[in-house]
């Protein structure tokens, strides 16, 4: 049979008279039923429905009564039952199909109206096992497919959205067109897929057994956002929403400015994700998802300024994440610069009005700073396939180094080793962080060895010195960390020529020995992490 032939014979045999409704969300159900009953179409219902139907003096037949079977189990079954799927699944054209249903007295449905159980939100609101499966739907997605595989002669409505067309279409010839049907049909798999997907996200994240990786993993990705293009001006590009609930960019509020692009989004997250590392208050201004300034201070305002210190040129057009309400003395300090996008968990009011004058801000609030130690997954597509790993969440703290040279790190090198070394987390590999006062004082990042990003560390510092009018090398009584080992003396050699006093770095190199003695000559201070943060 042909697509059109078929559409023929399934509208001569559509007409609608007899409709099953059984809904959660309730609105507009009430006068779509009403609509209904003016086209003398007759209404099934069920529990909750029927009654909320009935108090609207909405003539209603219980499916008990065409059952001859009553709801039992507390409600998990009711429509369940050969009179109802029988009803929903028989195909009109097919003889057979027609002459079983003759015999066993079912009676044909011909709209299906129903949305589901609030699992999802039941999530949010409880912890409760027992609520939370109570509100695991089974009567409800059993119907909708029923009714989307059987679309040639029924119409099922799983979206309220669809009431007025579904009235529309009805009141024309009193059935709907088999293209509105096929629509309805896709939707209505779609909203059951993504049902069962909740539901079994729900029972991974319930496992007893730490299965971090699993043998398959489903993703629900949902469109938010259409960019005017992607990296590059001839790339389209989406921003699609995940299931993930994680706080950051993702989720965040943006309360001022044009829409976001691609890159900004991009850059944006790694200087949340690398923000969020920090307890005092913090500044990151990111560019090109790599750090150029990052600082630390009691006072947010000199946090600001320490970070911009770093690399003032770089800054120009980067973005800015703090960890901090933003306000409204801090947002005059940042305006003289421009800047794509400033991300913090709050801003006041009077920080929005300052930068109504520079419309092109995107300023977002994350509302919180969430923990990075939390637990998760980070997804990166290749050509076939994706690459999948666990967050790198692991937080270094003073129980984890072990000092390696003869010199001791003092507490005041301590503290800003650990500062330079979460900014190399955050920053691509080969990343060599120069710090000092708990403030970047060189960077060099992504670099195809370590040695080159060392240097380039240092230049930048020395570039920015002379723009500071400072007479002594930012570098000089800073200390460096490296994201993974140095595989040579060379890149520690370079960072005491330039003036560091302790080094942080992972060790593992078959070349430690050197390294070390390298460090003990020079009377530089060296702790190990044995743990290295790649970033690509």
């Amino acid at each position: 049979m042909t697509t059109s032939n078929a559409k023929d014979i399934f509208s001569e045999n559509t007409k609608i008279k007899r409709a099953l409704i059984s809904v959660t969300d309730k609105n507009g159900i009430d006068e779509l039923a009403k609509k209904l009953i003016s086209f003398d179409i007759e209404i099934l219902s069920t529990g909750g429905t029927a009654k909320f139907l009935k108090e609207k003096s909405i003539p209603v037949s219980d499916v008990s009564q065409k059952t001859n079977f009553p709801e039992i189990l507390d409600g998990r079954v009711k429509t369940l039952h050969p009179k109802i799927h029988g009803g929903i699944l028989s195909r009109r054209n097919n003889p057979t199909h027609m002459s079983e249903t003759k015999t066993h007295k079912i009676e044909e449905i011909d709209l299906v109206i129903i949305n589901l159980y609030k699992f999802k939100e039941t999530l949010k609101k409880t912890t409760d096992q027992v609520e939370i499966i109570e509100n695991i739907d089974i009567g409800g997605p059993a119907m909708i497919r029923a009714a989307a595989k059987n679309h040639e002669f029924i119409t099922v409505i799983t979206d309220p959205k669809d009431y007025n067309e579904l009235i529309k279409q009805i009141s024309i010839n009193g059935t709907t067109t088999y293209e509105f049907r096929r629509l309805l049909a896709g939707k209505a798999f779609k909203l059951t897929n993504e049902y069962d997907l909740a539901i079994s996200n729900w029972f991974e994240n319930k496992k007893s057994f730490d299965e971090e990786l699993p043998e398959t993993i489903t993703i629900k990705l949902q469109k938010s956002l259409e960019m005017r293009y992607g990296e590059n001006p001839h790339q389209k590009a989406s921003f699609y929403k995940s299931s993930d609930n994680r706080i950051g960019v993702a989720n965040s509020k943006k309360l001022h400015g044009k829409e976001l692009s691609y890159n900004n989004i991009n850059d944006a997250d790694a200087a949340f994700e690398l923000i969020c590392e920090f307890q005092k208050p913090a500044v990151a201004i990111i560019k090109h998802a790599n750090p150029c300034g990052v600082a630390e201070n009691e006072d947010l305002d000199k946090a600001w300024k320490s970070a911009l210190q770093t690399d003032p040129v770089s800054a120009f057009g980067g973005i800015v994440a703090i960890n901090r309400n933003l306000t409204a003395k801090l947002a005059n300090e940042m305006k003289s610069l421009f800047l794509e996008v400033i991300i913090a968990p709050s801003i006041d009011q009077e920080a929005l009005n300052i930068f109504k004058e520079k419309p092109n801000v995107r300023i977002l609030s994350s509302e919180k700073i969430p923990s990075p130690k939390e637990k998760g997954l980070t997804i990166k597509s290749i050509a076939g396939g994706m690459l999948v790993q666990t967050r790198d969440n692991f937080v270094l703290d003073t129980n984890n180094l072990k000092v390696v040279t003869h010199k001791k790190p003092s507490a005041d090198e301590i503290e800003n080793l650990l500062f330079a070394w979460k900014v190399a987390k955050h920053t691509k590999s080969n990343a060599i962080i120069y710090a000092k006062n708990l403030q970047t004082v060189g960077i060099g990042a992504g670099q195809m060895s370590r040695i080159d990003s060392t240097k380039i560390a240092v230049e930048k510092a020395k570039q920015s010195a002379i723009m500071a009018n400072l007479k002594a090398p930012m570098t000089k009584n800073s200390v460096v960390a490296s994201d993974a080992f140095f595989p040579f003396a060379d890149g520690l050699i370079a960072a005491a020529d330039a003036g560091v006093t302790a080094v942080i770095q992972p060790g593992g190199s078959i070349r430690d020995k050197e390294v070390i003695e390298a460090a003990n000559d020079r009377n530089i201070a060296m702790v190990f992490t044995s743990i290295r943060h790649f970033k690509h």
